[in-house]
């Protein structure tokens, strides 16, 4: 059970009206809500994770969705831009594939209104797997003759290897990719020995600086909102933070460079804060390498503060308290290539 903000209280935690309000301090469910047209199954997860893994949707059959999101670690590649087809580098950071399940949408800019759509993105971008296009990456699937037996027991009989198909696997299979139970969720449920005095320090600094306008909700990501609702925020706010020009925050404009509208400009999705450790470099650009030099970036750029040494240290183990266990992956044994499939 969430703990209420009588309970807060009852720890001395002194929180901010406006946060408690927001609903920021509740932990991460269990299970990550499937949308109705795409029920989950065992069998569609084992298909999904299959196909994350298989370099072979790419038109060089060297990049996976795996190759920039590391599942075995952190859900992204560690670099500050990813790495695609025919060693061409992407323009921004590879976001964490872990708790992207409860994102209203997805990518930095929010384009995509879901998992399904957003695992279709990749394929057919130049720079990433480099597909010529959709019905291209199907065709290449029904060549893996192996696939059909898979796709049959995630979706039926019929036509069922199709794009559309493997895009539900994918994201039915990333659906299972969440970590919850962190130290901070097992505080606010209840357990308030699950942080140290100096996490909870640090967590009664994020809420009074403010963090918490963007940063709210379960995966500290922003409030609950419709599926392709992104939550929006404009990055970076003040201009005057010397930051800007140092990790050259301002040279991708956002959404506006999907949109070409200029309401667009600067505007980002609200990135989750969970896992942290495990996902330098930070910003949309990969540019600020350590999570102390992010809180400062942010604290500068958003809302205008110059932090403490102390007041940093205490936000950095508030933030370190936001990982969870990961789940348990192993590696899927996929099915075999045909001699003329990358010709």
């Amino acid at each position: 059970m969430n703990m209420n903000p009588a309970a807060v209280l009852l720890l001395a935690l002194s929180l901010s009206a406006s946060a408690q309000a927001a609903g920021t301090w509740t932990s991460l469910p269990n299970h990550a809500p499937d949308p109705a047209a795409n029920p989950s199954s065992a069998a569609k997860v084992e298909l999904g994770k299959m196909l994350f893994f298989d370099p072979r949707f790419s038109e060089t059959g060297t990049v996976a969705c795996a190759t920039c999101h590391n599942v075995m670690e952190g859900g992204d590649d560690h670099r500050p831009t990813s790495i695609g087809v025919h060693g061409q580098k992407g323009g921004r950071n590879a976001p964490t594939v872990w708790n992207a399940a409860f994102l209203s949408a997805q990518f930095w800019d929010g384009r995509a209104a879901t998992l399904e759509d957003q695992a279709k993105g990749p394929v057919v971008n130049p720079v990433e797997m480099g597909m010529k296009d959709l019905p291209a990456a199907v065709d290449r699937i029904r060549r893996i003759g192996g696939y059909r037996e898979s796709f049959v027991k995630a979706f039926g009989g019929g036509e069922v290897v199709t794009i559309d198909n493997a895009a539900k696997a994918i994201a039915t299979y990333e659906r299972t990719l969440i970590t919850p139970n962190s130290a901070y969720d097992r505080f606010v449920d209840g357990d308030t020995t699950a942080l140290t005095a100096q996490q909870q320090s640090g967590m009664r600094k994020f809420a009074a600086a403010g963090c918490t306008s963007c940063h709210q909700g379960p995966n500290f990501s922003g409030p609950a909102l419709p599926p392709g609702t992104a939550f929006l925020m404009k990055f970076p706010v003040y201009a005057q933070s010397p930051y800007i020009a140092t990790y050259g925050l301002m040279a991708d404009a956002g959404r506006f460079e999907s949109t070409g509208k200029e309401a667009d400009r600067h505007l980002w999705r609200v990135p989750s804060l969970r896992n942290l450790v495990y996902t330098a470099p930070y910003m949309h650009n990969g540019a600020v390498k350590t999570l102390p030099d992010a809180v400062r970036v942010m604290a500068s750029a958003q809302l205008n503060q110059t932090l403490t040494d102390t007041e940093v240290a205490d936000l950095v183990a508030f933030l370190e308290s936001l990982s969870g266990p990961f789940p348990s992956q192993t590696m899927p044994r996929l099915p075999p290539t045909p001699g003329d499939l990358l010709l």
